[in-house]
């Protein structure tokens, strides 16, 4: 025992002493509503579920009209962000193997990915994935890499560039994104420690950028409990996050939102989310009220606990004059009625006004649930791949007709 306690030290023995006090209090014995007992158990525990069949998806699943479905490779524990090659081949961590994986394109056209191997092994929990200019970044939970990627070839340099190092990965959220943006600087997600609290580094609940050789590092926005999936809108260069909002507060508050994120912008969080909702721990002292004062509003609600994770605007010329990001809903845990579980379509109107539709759904059914879809990535061809960690798998999402129903 006391081995154990001076190798974890006595701060991290009575958080995983009140985590398991919490757990069989929300679990158990009904301290809060849970969506589904035992995918919460198979989450925290880091299983899922066998991949469905081409049946199941075929009974199931319902995408769009214009569009067809199908399982894309499976076998992918962990499946969490990818990025399409301009080959074709798709990237996708695995941050509870340490891997990333590279899926070769389907050239054969049999509804597979011509190969598959391991393309990195052995890193500490990948999860974050972008491609700039002949480089691979890889987010990591304590550091940033990068290395030089032949997307020709499929050939990576094994050689490691660490360009940011020492991040926090204690608490929750410790997955980090990393996008390039359309400026040229390296974006970074980082999401909170906690629920609700007020963080002490300031790196997390936050976006930051840096220059692509990770020098220059700045925070670029705050008050941002899990800015998880993030995309520039291609009709005017703006950048959206979407972002889990906090927890118990009960079935239907606060909302999950879609912020647009301005560098310099505070975004609520911990003092207030949704449209000016106090949280009720930290929304209601002096502090609280100058902070909520400067804190931006978001730029659409999802309904709450739908976990918004991946986020992706279409690009492709078929898509062309469709002002349009699909998000990947990873689904509730914590409603007394599931909710999410599901990919959907954001539009933007000619006025700005957004709206949400259904574009991939049925994951959650009265037959169970197959599965939670966790990102999307647009191929050079405008095929969509949709990762999911609950069942390990990809799915492939193609055209049937020349143009979506829009």
């Amino acid at each position: 025992m006391k081995t154990i306690l001076r190798y974890l030290g006595w701060s991290a023995v009575v958080i995983v002493a009140l985590g398991l006090v919490a757990f069989v209090w929300a679990f158990w014995l009904g301290g809060i509503a849970i969506s589904d007992r035992t995918m919460l158990w198979r989450m925290l525990r880091e299983e899922g579920v066998s991949a469905p069949s081409s049946a199941q998806v075929a009974e199931r699943l319902v995408v769009e009209p214009g569009y067809a479905v199908a399982v894309y490779a499976t076998d992918l524990p962990s499946a969490r962000l990818m990025v399409v090659t301009s080959t074709g081949d798709v990237l996708i961590t695995q941050p509870r193997g340490g891997l990333v994986t590279l899926l070769a394109a389907d050239r054969d056209g049999d509804g597979a990915p011509d190969a598959r191997r391991v393309l990195l092994a052995g890193l500490d929990r990948p999860n974050g994935i972008d491609l700039h200019e002949g480089w691979l970044y890889i987010a990591e939970a304590t550091r940033v890499t990068r290395r030089r990627f032949d997307a020709a070839s499929g050939v990576l340099d094994a050689a490691a560039q660490t360009i940011v190092a020492g991040l926090t990965a204690d608490g929750a959220h410790w997955r980090k994104t990393v996008r390039i943006g359309p400026d040229g600087f390296l974006y970074l997600g980082q999401g909170s420690t906690c629920n609700v609290c007020i963080e002490a580094d300031a790196r997390r609940a936050a976006i930051m950028r840096f220059a692509v050789d990770g020098s220059g590092g700045e925070i670029f926005a705050t008050g941002l409990r899990n800015p998880y999936g993030f995309d520039w809108a291609p009709w005017d260069g703006a950048l959206y996050a979407s972002e889990n909002g906090r927890d118990l507060l009960g079935d239907d508050l606060p909302p999950d939102e879609l912020n647009r994120i301005e560098r310099g912008g505070f975004y609520g969080w911990p003092y207030v989310h949704g449209e000016g909702l106090r949280d009720p721990k930290f929304g209601t002292n002096a502090e609280a009220a100058s902070r909520i004062a400067t804190a931006r509003a978001p730029a659409f609600a999802f309904r709450a606990h739908n976990a918004p994770l991946g986020l992706r605007f279409l690009r492709h010329a078929s898509h062309a004059g469709v002002r349009r990001a699909l998000v990947a809903l990873h689904g509730s845990w914590n409603r007394s009625v599931p909710d999410g579980y599901a990919v959907v379509a954001l539009d933007w109107g000619s006025d700005g006004r957004i709206t949400q539709r259904n574009f991939l759904s049925g994951f959650r059914s009265a037959q169970g649930l197959l599965g939670r879809p966790v990102d999307v990535a647009e191929g050079p061809d405008g095929t969509l791949y949709v990762s999911d960690d609950y069942s390990g798998s990809v799915y492939r999402i193609r055209r049937t007709t020349p143009t979506a129903s829009n």
